[in-house]
């Protein structure tokens, strides 16, 4: 046998089983594409071919095609440590005659005995299909053909041979069936039966070489079997055929293998239900039934759980898949006989609606989806409550591929998740737009550092009793070449979900640390400190404390001038790793800030637990100070809760003269706004601490 294999290991292991089935191997390894080619220059030298999947230089897929090419006749049987179910069906369709998982080499001697035996049948045909066309002899043909049923049809007296094999198969003995052709094709399933006419007579008019059909056939007790037919014709000088003959093998049980392995290729093995690949081929065929329509014909919902990631954190993978199941049940049991109901990944449904004559009746849909959820549903002994972000896309109009709509779905169903949850959303054209620009703008956002298109401006912090700059808080903008000035409420979202905040992050930072190490130098005895935003992305790096400990040393900065500004939701999610970052900052005296207070958890123990020095009031509450009485009596509370703490308290949003007197006679620390000036660049806030204003 010829071994494509670079374990000599495995190959030793392939060895003892055969031994053990009664065989005795002769093996010929080889590992590279040129020594397998070369060996099947000479296919005589084997019985058969076993290959590995994956090898260092090769793959089992590079020897079949060589296989393949050689016009072998041989067992081709791949055996790998681990294969995909939809890899392995495509093996099959390719050539390979079966695969073994190396976890299960009990399976190895009957698939070779199988194969071998085969290949004997074929040879041994071959060989007696020569000799019927010299001299008809059709018990050599039998002789040789045991294993297989076999079938010998004088065409000029119509009477066909049925040997007791091909009677058996069926379920029947010599005496039940008779010697008309009808035996045969009454026993077809009238599905199959038109095509295997048209292929007997395609042959027989010689315009095939030879006769094969897979098909069904009824067996004694009404069963259908497959069964795999061969047959040649023998034809007399002037080339028409008088007789055929052929076998008859029965193939039920690989044909099984493959629709189970076909279903787990196209089905969700946790639902059952159709899986992505599947779903997108009934998307397909929905299209091609709808070509050009230019009325919404179908829909594709898009469906997420809400909840699903808290569900499976807290009460583990076996809830969090029992929610899976029985939420897959709700969504079947309220769609049409024509609809389909897919699981894309996770706890990610889609639904296919046909027959959908507006976008009013998928929101409907929708609706009721919503409407079941309401009530809590019982999985695995828990009673779960959740809600579905659904995103609907409407087609085929507008739409060149199934891809496409698909893609719009996905696109509603995430601006959904943004409106909150429970949230249902029809696609519309701005949708995409908005989508687009996104990518662009995250595609130029990766080029900007290295472009140099970002830039860090200065906003002054005012120290409130005596009017002197404090410090400045760093804030990045970016000057694009096309766009113009992009605020920042519209950059730093794509950043943080890109991961590109970290590198901008420490850019900025970088910046702002040497801006002020230049200012001490250009200003001797200047006290004025850097405050910089560290994103929820930024500060779960695991090197946090060593990039800003690494940005002073290089900046040659103390770390008492620079302030860390951190939300409060992203101090609520922290890890303890990023605790133990802030106790070593702390100790080179970099103080923390935390930003938009009073707008996230406020919860008063992170607060302890965390080493803050500054509590930074949200802009929200200081410009609504002289409007609403309540934002007046937050603003009170704040700068009380701080001082109570030791903590001292930046008001930000301070653009009125009257919010600034209001925030003097609460005694708050330092203020922020445009009634001291707007964020300015380098040279703006130079010219700031040279002139040394005081508000």
């Amino acid at each position: 046998m010829l071994i494509v294999e670079d374990v000599e290991d495995d190959v030793l292991l392939l060895m003892r089983e055969l031994r053990r089935g009664g065989y005795d191997p002769v093996p010929t390894r080889v590992d590279t594409e040129t020594a397998t080619r070369t060996a099947l220059g000479d296919c005589d030298a084997f019985d058969l071919v076993i290959s590995d999947y994956t090898l260092p230089r090769f793959s089992g897929t590079a020897a079949l095609e060589i296989f393949k090419a050689s016009g072998c006749d041989l067992p081709f049987i791949i055996v790998s440590g681990t294969l995909g179910e939809e890899t392995a069906v495509s093996l099959l369709k390719a050539g390979a005659h079966d695969f073994i998982l190396k976890s299960n080499l009990a399976r190895l001697v009957p698939a070779v005995a199988r194969e071998l035996r085969e290949v004997e049948v074929r040879r041994a045909r071959r060989e007696a299909e020569a000799r019927l066309r010299i001299s008809e002899e059709r018990y050599a043909l039998a002789a040789r053909g045991a294993n297989d049923g076999l079938w010998d049809w004088d065409l000029r007296s119509g009477a066909v041979y049925y040997s007791p094999r091909w009677k058996a198969m069926l379920g029947f003995d010599e005496q039940d069936i008779g010697d008309g052709v009808n035996e045969w094709f009454s026993r077809l399933s009238e599905e199959d039966r038109p095509v295997v006419q048209a292929r007997l007579q395609s042959h027989l008019e010689g315009a095939t070489a030879h006769f094969e059909s897979e098909h069904r056939m009824c067996n004694k007790r009404g069963e259908l079997h497959w069964m795999l037919t061969r047959g040649l014709a023998v034809r007399d000088q002037d080339g028409h055929p008088y007789r055929i003959a052929g076998s008859q093998t029965d193939i039920t049980e690989r044909k099984l293998a493959e629709e189970l392995l076909r279903f787990r290729a196209q089905h969700d093995a946790l639902t059952g239900l159709p899986n992505r690949l599947l779903f997108m081929e009934r998307l397909r065929a929905a299209f091609d039934c709808n070509p050009g329509q230019a009325r919404c014909a179908f829909a594709v919902l898009l469906i997420d759980l809400d909840r699903y990631k808290i569900i499976t954190d807290s009460l583990g993978h076996a809830v969090s898949d029992a929610l899976v199941i029985a939420f897959a049940r709700e969504l079947q049991a309220r769609i049409g006989p024509h609809d389909t109901v897919a699981v894309l990944g996770g706890d990610e449904f889609a639904v296919l609606m046909a027959e959908v004559g507006s976008a009013a009746v998928a929101v409907a849909f929708a609706d009721k989806i919503q409407a079941a959820l309401t009530a809590p549903l019982s999985v695995a002994g828990h009673e779960v409550f959740t809600t579905a972000s659904i995103g609907i896309a409407l087609g085929p109009e507008h739409y060149a591929s199934p891809e496409e709509m698909l893609r719009d779905a996905d696109t509603a169903n995430q601006r959904a998740k943004v409106q909150g949850k429970g949230h249902c959303e029809v696609f519309d054209a701005r949708m995409h737009a908005f989508a687009i620009n996104q990518l662009n703008l995250e595609t130029d956002l990766r080029r900007a550092l290295e472009r140099h298109e970002l830039a860090v401006y200065y906003q002054p912090l005012v120290n409130l009793a005596n009017g002197g700059i404090e410090g400045f808080e760093a804030l990045a903008r970016w000057q694009h070449p096309e766009r113009g000035l992009v605020s920042p409420l519209e950059f730093i979202p794509v950043a943080e979900d890109t991961g590109l905040i970290v590198s901008i992050g420490r850019w900025i930072m970088q910046e702002a640390c040497r801006q002020l190490s230049a200012w001490q130098a250009q200003f001797p005895g200047l006290q004025a400190k850097i405050s910089v935003n560290v994103s929820g992305v930024q500060f779960a790096q695991p090197d946090l404390a060593d990039t800003v400990l690494q940005v002073l040393e290089d900046a040659r900065l103390e770390g008492r001038y620079l302030k860390l500004e951190i939300t409060e939701s992203v101090l609520m999610h922290s890890s303890e790793g990023a605790n133990a970052a802030l106790g070593r900052l702390q100790k080179r005296e970099v103080q923390f800030l935390v930003d938009d207070f009073g707008t996230g958890y406020s919860s008063l123990s992170y607060l302890h637990s965390f080493p803050i020095d500054v509590l930074k009031i949200d802009a929200s509450f200081v410009r609504r100070m002289a409007v609403e009485a309540k934002h007046d009596e937050i603003v009170q509370a704040i700068v009380a809760l701080a001082r109570s703490l030791k903590m001292e308290v930046i008001a930000e949003g301070v653009e009125t003269l009257a919010s600034l007197a209001r925030l003097r006679e609460l005694k708050a620390d330092f203020g922020q706004g445009y009634v001291f000036s707007p964020p300015v660049d380098a040279q703006a806030a130079t010219h700031l601490l040279a002139s040394r204003p005081h508000w």
